[in-house]
């Protein structure tokens, strides 16, 4: 295609009577009769150029034709491609193309970005108001793509999605796309359908239901893969049309999240990006694609170290530290080989408050808890074991009870009819508002320069509805634009303070989205406390987080046995080893496994930066007898096998073809490894068992 140059002062150069850009493995494709679609020229399945990119949704004008999907809006079909840009460089392509609306005067462009090397782009859109009344806008789909050319074609195609809860997350299934849109006979009706089959988040928790990716599946082993990139309400959208399926992407809308936004003459609403990835290898094809994308994303942190963090929280102090209890675990942590020691929560509550929830937001230490020295003794400590110190924070909230809540102003905080919100005898901060960033600037600003802090966990434990009025068109406005701030605040305290790392923990992955992820280190992927229900959530988590990302806990007890101990430990060795427990407790034998799994895991953890993620026995059920999860390297391949039945048991591991071997523990209860021509062939002894196995590719 022939490039035509555009600015935003500038009107764009008119576009070609029919164009067409390359993105990667992806193509831009419109005509003066139709706005933009994304194709993938080399896919049978995914893309349809008959399916516009971007819909956008007013409050005066919804669908160009009745029905409950985001697709065929009537701004939507009205748009027309003005001008387009293509531009390369050794880290992407990127493909801008804007669009107008002649009737309303509303503009679109949009930018598609295609990395290098990952068959995935990246879609952002900038909704302008370039008319001369004002637009309320109420929904605005960052992407819809087409699958399938045929309604034959969406008799075999699969919906991938994961639902999520705490202790329970990332709970993959599959279901045939029929059961969500049935064969209803549309060539006799000579129309489209009207239903939709759907996934919307609600509130501040983006993947508190369901994770915010999915895929589809076609009938010769295609595959298209999605995520949505917010902190805010997002929507997925299935529905079907005469020529095939059609899957929308949106951030919050009016429907699902309360959503607007008012645009005056000349004012713009970004939409929320997303990205979509597309393989011929089925499933674990298109997440490797996405993998390799969200490495992308993340820029120059994606080469950012990767230490092996201890933290007391889990099944250890459970937010009640004193230095007492924690000098004892430094040591044992330092002799571990933790190269990070985090105390959690607590460490600001005065003991003899006991329940402390309602009385957070100050962020100043308790000395009742810290004699003889006080927190700076503690940290010291740290420090002197050689480990990098780390504190637990909630920045967003500030309880019912602390006076931080009477020193802030109303509108430092989440508002509806005029009261401020309040959920579980918490208040949530506006991040919007410059008091709120002032007050957790100096909180960080404080720790880090005061206690020389290098590691913050941050949570995120309460969800407060749909968002807040004050300064916005409507609620899930004002969640919205709540996130964003929140995002650029990280963005610029990590810049202010470069050696400090940040855990996005969000009440153990409730709010576990690229948003968040692509700024932050770490995402701790559960808060479950019971070592033999995490391996369903360690195995399934990098289909929605980087392995290098996934803090998978592993907390040792006492009165744990070997296989026990060694279960624990190949569930933290699935991602990034993340320790907990009464180390200073533990028999000589289970300290020795714990100094192993450390040892092995600083010796694979750079493989991770290039591992790809693939589940040859599916994505495990819930209750799976058998859990495993692979790692594709360069060279080998990583198995993490979770036995959870107390009977022995054999089980074949598809595909896993090479020289076999055992890596942790250097010793244990014989497991029988055996290649054949269809896989790896296990045999294990009775009770609880896992390994980290090795298969070296011929």
């Amino acid at each position: 295609m022939t490039d035509t140059a555009i600015t935003r002062d500038a009107p764009a150069e008119a576009a070609p009577p029919t164009a067409r850009a390359r993105v990667g493995a992806f193509e831009l494709r419109w005509s003066p009769e139709a706005p933009a679609s994304l194709v993938v020229p080399s896919s049978g399945f995914a893309g349809r150029a008959s399916v516009a990119l971007v819909e956008v949704f007013t409050s005066t004008e919804q669908r160009a034709r009745t029905s409950q999907a985001y697709w065929r809006s009537a701004v939507g079909e009205r748009l027309r491609v003005q001008g387009s840009q293509v531009t390369a460089d050794a880290d992407a392509t990127r493909a801008v193309v804007v669009q107008g609306d002649s009737r309303t005067g509303v503009e679109v462009r949009t930018t598609v970005t295609a990395p290098a090397g990952a068959r995935a782009v990246r879609i952002e859109s900038e909704v302008r108001n370039a008319g001369r009344t004002a637009v309320v806008v109420t929904a605005v789909s960052s992407a819809t793509i087409g699958f399938g050319h045929a309604q034959s074609d969406l008799d075999t195609a699969v919906w991938g999605t994961a639902r999520s809860e705490w202790l329970a997350e990332d709970r993959w299934s599959e279901v045939p796309v029929r059961t969500l849109l049935p064969e209803i006979d549309l060539a006799l009706h000579a129309q489209d359908a009207r239903g939709h089959g759907a996934l919307t988040s609600h509130g501040a928790w983006s993947s508190g239901e369901h994770v915010p990716c999915g895929y589809l599946l076609g009938a010769h082993g295609e595959a298209l893969a999605w995520q949505i990139e917010t902190s805010a309400g997002w929507h997925a959208d299935l529905s079907q049309a005469r020529d095939g399926g059609v899957l929308s992407l949106l951030g919050p809308t009016d429907l699902e999240h309360q959503f607007a936004r008012e645009l005056l003459p000349g004012e713009t609403f970004t939409a929320v990006p997303v990205a979509v990835a597309a393989s011929p290898l089925s499933r674990d094809g298109a997440i490797a694609e996405l993998t390799r994308y969200r490495r992308w994303l993340r820029g120059a942190a994606a080469e950012q170290p990767l230490p092996v963090v201890y933290n007391d929280f889990m099944n250890t102090l459970m937010g009640q530290p004193t230095t007492d209890k924690l000098l004892p675990l430094i040591e044992r942590a330092a002799e571990a080989g933790a190269e990070v020691f985090c105390i959690d929560a607590g460490w600001f509550a005065d003991p003899e408050v006991g329940d402390w929830w309602s009385s957070v937001g100050e962020w100043r230490e308790a000395p009742a808890r810290f004699p003889g020295g006080g927190l700076r003794r503690v940290i010291d400590a740290i420090r002197d074991a050689g480990m990098a110190p780390g504190l637990w924070l909630e920045p967003e909230v500030v309880g019912i009870d602390s006076p931080a809540a009477a020193e802030l102003p109303d509108e430092a905080f989440f508002v509806r009819f005029g009261e401020r919100v309040q959920e579980d005898r918490r208040y949530h901060l506006d991040f919007r508002h410059p008091a709120a960033r002032a007050h957790l600037d100096a909180t960080v600003d404080h720790l880090v320069e005061e206690y020389g802090v290098r590691y913050l966990k941050l949570d995120y434990n309460i969800n407060p509805g749909a968002g807040t009025e004050h300064l916005a068109t409507a609620a899930g406005d004002g969640l919205l634009g709540h996130t964003r701030a929140f995002r650029d605040w990280l963005v610029s305290v990590q810049r202010r303070h470069p050696l400090l790392r940040i855990e996005n923990c969000s009440s153990g992955a409730m709010r576990a989205d690229y948003a968040l992820l692509a700024v932050t280190h770490l995402q701790s992927t559960s808060d479950q406390q019971d070592f033999r229900l995490y391996p369903p959530i360690a195995a399934s988590a990098p289909a929605s987080i980087l392995p290098e990302q996934c803090g998978n806990w592993a907390y040792p007890a006492r009165d744990m046995s070997d296989e026990e101990t060694v279960f624990t430990l190949v569930t933290g060795l699935s991602g990034r080893l993340y320790l907990s427990g009464f180390l200073d407790e533990l028999r000589p034998e289970q300290r020795d496994r714990i100094r192993e799994a450390v040892a092995l895991h600083r010796g694979l953890r750079d493989e991770l930066r290039q591992a790809t993620p693939f589940w040859p026995l599916g994505l495990p059920d819930w209750d799976a007898s058998v859990v495993c999860l692979g790692l594709h390297t360069p060279d080998r391949d990583l198995l993490f096998v979770w036995d959870r039945d107390a009977a022995p048991a054999g089980f074949t591991i598809p595909g896993a073809h090479g020289e076999a071997e055992v890596l942790f523990p250097r010793e244990g209860a014989d497991w029988g490894l055996d290649a054949a021509a269809d896989g790896l062939h296990v045999v294990t002894p009775s009770g609880l068992g896992a390994r980290v196995l090795r298969v070296t590719r011929g």
